[in-house]
């Protein structure tokens, strides 16, 4: 499809390289400690404290709970000038495609990092499920500041698509259009996870186990992590657990959900953990150790392969 003549400017950008931003904090291993636990990750050469998880590349340079907050030095050059541009010409929305992080090595306690960000390429004109508009790439290198010459340390490939939506909503001509009811957004299901969504829609927590070492794993995957075997079945979970971690999002507030949203890492009975939204409880009452039990409740989606319902598991607490 040929380019409009304002994409000119645009595509212009390609290759441009956009300045520093640097990170808050050193490397350090109390943040290495707690970000492995949250994740669930426990290989004892983090808790040994001298590298840190290399999927932690991105939290180091983070701007932290209040947008655009940078340290002193970084760069106020705005590297999404792209997807402002397309925007003004009528490509509203925007969707996140994929996110790939590459690491050259283990980083460790005490080193300074940052990161420039190159827009890599835009692609041409494509229509989608979602709507017409441009695949759009941006690449953060990120550096270890060294006395001898700053040393790259990793890199961020994102991709995100910015579109026109395929359906959008227009008013009626006898009255005015009312403000269009929004759905839950549909979860991906692959092969891989499917069998958990068809077992809550029939009021089942399954949680995959490992059929050689009996290990229970969450998020479902292909193979296990603890002896890497390809067998599985599942276990139906009793629903029955407690709250291990919890976040309240407050910002952005994302229709339909209710705000403060509290988000839950529930332990089960069963000994894994999952995520999943909190019901039936005030944010500022909620405690980590609390009980809670599974509730298995039905949403409407605006999924465009016409399953247009879902069946989520939600916690609610339950008495002592």
């Amino acid at each position: 499809m040929a380019d409009p003549d304002w994409m000119k400017e645009v595509r212009a950008l390609v290759g441009k390289e956009y300045g520093r931003v640097y990170g808050w904090d050193p490397v350090n291993a109390p943040m290495a400690r707690q970000w492995a636990e949250v994740v669930g990750v426990d290989n004892p050469i983090y808790a040994e404290g001298k590298v840190v998880p290399p999927a932690m590349l991105q939290v180091w340079c983070m701007e932290g709970p209040q947008t655009n907050h940078y340290p002193p030095g970084s760069t106020d050059e705005n590297p999404y000038e792209a997807l402002g541009l397309i925007e003004a010409h009528g490509y509203p929305s925007v969707v996140a495609v994929n996110s790939e992080l590459e690491f050259d090595r283990y980083l460790a306690p005490g080193e300074k990092l940052y990161y420039t960000t190159r827009l890599d390429a835009i692609g041409e004109e494509k229509t989608t499920a979602l709507g017409t508009g441009f695949f759009v790439t941006l690449k953060m290198t990120y550096f270890s500041q060294q006395a001898a010459g700053d040393e790259e340390v990793g890199r961020l490939l994102f991709r995100v698509f910015k579109f026109k939506p395929a359906n959008p909503v227009k008013p009626t001509a006898d009255k005015p259009a009312g403000p269009p009811k929004i759905k839950r957004p549909a979860p991906g299901i692959s092969d891989d996870t499917r069998f958990f969504w068809d077992g809550a829609r029939e009021g089942k927590l399954l949680i995959q186990r490992c059929k050689a070492c009996g290990a229970l794993r969450h998020p479902p995957g292909p193979c296990c992590p603890s002896c890497h075997s390809f067998e599985w079945d599942t276990l139906e979970a009793s629903g029955r657990g407690t709250i291990y971690s919890f976040v309240v999002m407050h910002y952005p507030e994302v229709p339909p959900f209710e705000h403060p949203n509290p988000i839950g890492l529930i332990e089960l009975e069963e000994g894994t953990r999952l995520v999943a939204q909190l019901i039936g409880v005030k944010p500022g009452e909620i405690e980590i150790g609390a009980r809670v039990q599974v509730e298995f409740n039905r949403f409407e989606t605006g999924a465009p392969d016409g399953n247009d319902d879902i069946v989520l598991p939600q916690f609610r607490p339950t008495a002592a």
